[in-house]
């Protein structure tokens, strides 16, 4: 429940109609997921981070370098999705440059997770919610309302409005039969969401394994209703703005972008109050997504990376203190520097890229490490950084960044997401590896394995399992 969620979902209905349905069927499917088999167990397990599930029982420092690279390296695209969001709201409502409202978001973030920690990004992110729900709903009644609570009316009117006509509410707008893209679509978030940082780390946040399934048993109906609101919103402005002088006068050229759909919306429905009002929700979910996301990779460098791996538990609270809140400032510069590169692209494709990094790096080593006892160092090092490598790479020449961002005229690679090959090579190279390693210190890690199933809270996080010291 983000800003690419909700603007640019809703944007993405407006030009295309039915093929968003395949990010709304993945994003529930991912929750599924989490609730079935990470949520419970990460809780049971009683560890922090992603690395802390890992490093149970395998190599510490090895494997917390490998979370510090991959949760920096799922961060950072996630960030720029969310601050290419912020400087196009700051620059539609305030007159302001591009450059400047991905400024201005970027240093409200920085400061926010510097000095205000882990409570206040949770307190953010739960009125987030509150407000994105509220604001979301209200504006779907706007929509109905204006259609006298008529689905059938709003999609016929939609489907006369719109360029595409009766094709809107069929398959193919998006992605035409590129079956390979859809697919690559639905792993990044079924494998993605389970794998980023900022997600996991809330897991620990809740009392025991039990409300940790409930939290995601929650969520999951959360989002899913939520999701429903923005196709719906999304078609409702297909409806209503197609056209219009105001906002669309050429066909589905909206001014401001795609990512403007929904303001523009509210605007028609509700005037300007009512514009305001969303318009500061989806600020606000902008500020609080960036705070988890910095927050989480902050902890990893300091917790992981710093205190474990390089001063091997020997470095205090103050300067783990210290490296966090100097992690933070240099995510906040790289990331509006980053921002102003993607200007104008769609966040909710954006915001894929790093779940599909996600979905090829931490997802396979979390998974295997949980539930596959013969799991090696090696093997989730080999899976974990070739899983990583691979997607960056793929993206990087993918149409997202070579022709969208670079703009060169053709992409190296041809697919949007390039979850369905590099997650796939992580499982095996992970297994492979793990197999082939008849190393003393394999051996010690698969004879953990069922040690740590039954130690839920009896170490503190971050101790190292039985190969700790390898």
């Amino acid at each position: 429940m983000s800003a690419a969620s909700f603007l640019g979902l809703i944007g993405l209905t407006f030009e295309y109609g039915y093929d968003v349905l395949y990010f709304i069927v993945s994003l529930a499917l991912s929750w599924v997921i989490v609730l079935l088999f990470i949520a419970e167990r990460l809780r049971h397990l009683g560890t922090y981070t992603f690395a802390d599930v890992v490093c149970l029982r395998l190599a510490r420092g090895p494997i917390r370098a490998l979370a510090a690279a991959g949760t920096l390296t799922v961060a950072i695209p996630y960030l720029i999705a969310q601050l290419v969001a912020a400087g196009t709201l700051v620059q539609q409502l305030f007159g302001l440059s591009y450059a400047q409202g991905a400024v201005l978001a970027g240093l409200l973030m920085t400061i926010y997770v510097t000095f205000g920690g882990m409570i206040a990004t949770t307190w953010v992110q739960i009125i987030k919610a509150a407000l994105l729900l509220g604001g979301g709903l209200l504006l779907l009644l706007l929509v109905l309302q204006h259609f006298d609570f008529s689905l059938s009316a709003l999609g016929r009117q939609a489907v006369v409005a719109h360029p595409r006509g009766a094709a809107l509410l069929q398959p193919g707008g998006m992605y035409g039969t590129d079956l390979i893209t859809v697919l690559s679509l639905s792993l990044a978030f079924i494998g993605g969401t389970a794998g980023l940082p900022h997600v996991l780390m809330r897991f620990f946040t809740v009392p025991d394994a039990r409300e940790a399934r409930h939290s995601a048993a929650l969520a999951l109906s959360l989002v899913c209703g939520f999701q429903f609101i923005v196709f719906i919103v999304g078609l409702g402005a297909a409806a209503l703005l197609v056209g219009h002088p105001d906002y669309s006068p050429q066909g589905t050229q909206i001014i401001g972008g795609s990512n403007m759909v929904a303001i523009h919306l509210a605007r028609e429905l509700g005037g300007e109050p009512f514009m305001g009002f969303i318009a500061a929700v989806a600020f606000a979910t902008i500020l609080a997504v960036v705070s988890g996301l910095t927050l989480s990779a902050a902890a990893t460098v300091s917790h992981d990376l710093y205190a474990q791996a390089i001063r091997r538990g020997t470095g205090s609270d103050v300067d783990e203190l210290r490296v966090s809140r100097i992690t933070a400032v240099t995510l906040g510069v790289t990331g509006v520097g980053l921002a102003i590169l993607f200007e104008g692209q769609n966040v909710a494709v954006l915001a894929v890229l790093p779940l599909a990094i996600a979905a090829s790096s931490n997802f396979p080593v979390l998974l295997l490490a949980m539930y596959w006892r013969g799991l090696t160092t090696r093997g989730a090092l080999a899976g974990g950084y070739s899983g990583m490598l691979v997607s960056v790479l793929l993206v990087v020449l993918g149409p997202s960044v070579w022709a969208g961002a670079f703009g060169f005229e053709e992409p190296l690679f041809p697919y949007a997401y390039p979850t369905l090959f590099s997650m796939p090579l992580a499982f095996l190279l992970a297994w492979h590896v793990s197999r082939s390693d008849r190393s003393v210190a394999a051996e010690a890690e698969r004879a953990a394995f069922a040690q740590q199933m039954i130690r839920p809270f009896s170490r503190s996080p971050g101790s190292g399992g039985a190969a700790a010291g390898n």
